[in-house]
């Protein structure tokens, strides 16, 4: 029998191009006056894109405009951002951060276990253990999850939970209470993950209608919520919309062309703007296994224009109508997920065992429905944000507010929010999206002039 003989790959391979062509990144506040330009220039790698839109989402930057330009071996970034407060980014230790982060030192394996992403696993938020819950939303369902955390004795130190069109996922970082330490005792575990696929199970006999699962990897948590609803095809149905989303929300527009000059698809993507815009239909074009390489992110505020030259991996591009379909599905699912239009509110107390159990029950009886919730801990202090409409998906009214602040102002710190947008009349939101229709066709490029826009 002959014996074939493969030739030898050293595992160190793939970075010494890395080593050899270090990335190049310029954080620039001289050029635009009104905003922070970022440029990253270095070797064409998969999924570098998300990599670099992952570190200025995670910095909460508002990316107002970005030309991408991957074709090759290269890949050239030019990101015009600012903070939330719509400033340029002058803070030292920020910027320090942003060149680490997108330099050298942030393509190590290491450097990406330690830095300060939100990133899924067990050792992602100190010594917690990461469980991942998906399954049917229904009202009440978190206050129930909550209420078995706290009889088994286990505090939820940091999490986030989405849901959309009927489907629920949590990823929540756990310890014992008793230690503060992550949960070793796999009996103890057993028995959360079978009350917790119980509760989520609901009345269904399908065990498949919800999972309960524990994570060792270290995948960004909004990256992996995504995973989670996409796998659970929460972007197939219309789900429910109350009258008040219609007025209040604008459709996102999207639309899968094709480029005869280069052999690209086009995706354009016209919504309303809003935070972590662009990470979300990267990250859901580029688990759909669709490499982007152009883009063109142009936002007006309140409305935003996004256009990518994409390719699938296999170098294909989208040819049939229902591959088309499908991704201006999913992109409408993913863009849906985090808008949480209406009122959030902002809980702080001292971290104690049993505390979301006894918030998310008040929400319950006064009857709210959580729509998604941010949890964190910071030190002894529980901030725990979440975004509530009412049983029916409609605005909450002001006697219930009331009610919530007699209930729990007297024990916990309530700040409440609403949205600016979430309150504008039918016929202002129909104004504002014929100016920003008038606008768009301003925004859209060509491929020609990609280039003179990223030397720019």
């Amino acid at each position: 029998m002959a014996q074939t003989c493969w030739p030898y790959f050293d595992p160190e391979f793939e970075n010494l191009s890395v080593k050899i062509n270090p990335p190049r990144v310029s954080v620039d506040n001289t050029s635009c006056r009104h905003c922070t330009v970022v440029k990253v220039d270095s070797v064409n790698k998969p999924g570098i894109l998300l990599e670099v839109v992952q570190i200025l989402s995670d910095l909460d930057f508002t990316i107002t405009k970005a030309y991408i330009s991957s074709d090759g071996g290269w890949f050239m970034d030019v990101f015009h951002v600012t903070d939330q407060q719509g400033k340029k980014i002058t803070d030292g230790r920020t910027i320090d951060y942003i060149e680490k982060a997108l330099g050298p030192k942030g393509q190590t394996a290491e450097w990406m276990k330690n830095c300060a992403g939100k990133r899924v696993g067990v050792h992602s938020v100190g010594n917690h253990t990461t469980i991942e819950l998906v399954g049917r939303d229904r009202p009440g369902l978190l206050s129930e999850i909550f209420a078995v955390l706290a009889d088994l004795q286990f505090n939820v130190a940091a999490g986030e939970v989405w849901t959309h069109n009927r489907r629920i996922a949590c990823v929540f970082y756990v310890n014992d209470s008793s230690t503060n330490h992550e949960v070793h005792d796999m009996n103890r575990l057993s028995i959360m993950e079978e009350q917790l696929k119980h509760i989520l199970r609901g009345c269904e006999e399908d065990d498949k209608v919800a999972r309960t699962s524990f994570s060792t990897g270290f995948t960004h948590i909004d990256r992996r919520l995504h995973q989670m609803l996409f796998a659970e095809r929460d972007y197939e149905g219309g789900g429910v919309t109350s009258e008040v989303d219609r007025a209040s929300s604008f459709k996102p527009k999207i639309a899968v062309d094709r480029c005869e000059e280069k052999g690209y698809s086009v995706v354009s993507v016209q919504c309303k703007d809003r935070a972590k815009l662009m990470f979300d239909i990267v990250c859901t074009l580029t688990d759909m296994q669709y490499v982007v390489f152009h883009a063109n992110i142009w936002s007006n505020s309140p409305y935003a224009s996004q256009e990518y030259f994409i390719r699938h991996v296999d170098g294909c591009t989208l040819e049939a109508e229902g591959e088309k379909e499908r991704v201006v599905k999913c992109l409408e699912a993913a863009i849906h997920r985090r808008v949480s239009e209406g009122l959030s509110l902002e809980v702080c107390a001292k971290d104690r065992v049993g505390l979301l159990s006894e918030v998310t029950r008040i929400l319950r009886e006064n009857g709210l429905s959580v729509r998604r919730a941010v949890i964190s801990t910071v030190g002894e202090q529980a901030v725990n944000v979440f975004y509530v409409r009412d049983a029916y998906g409609n605005p909450v009214d002001t006697e219930t507010i009331e009610a919530l602040r007699r209930e729990i102002g007297h024990s916990m710190m309530l700040n409440v929010k609403k949205d600016p947008g979430s309150a504008k009349a039918p016929q202002a939101e129909a104004e504002a999206e014929t100016e920003a229709s008038s606008g768009w066709s301003k925004a859209s490029f060509f491929f020609g002039n990609l280039l003179e826009k990223l030397l720019a």
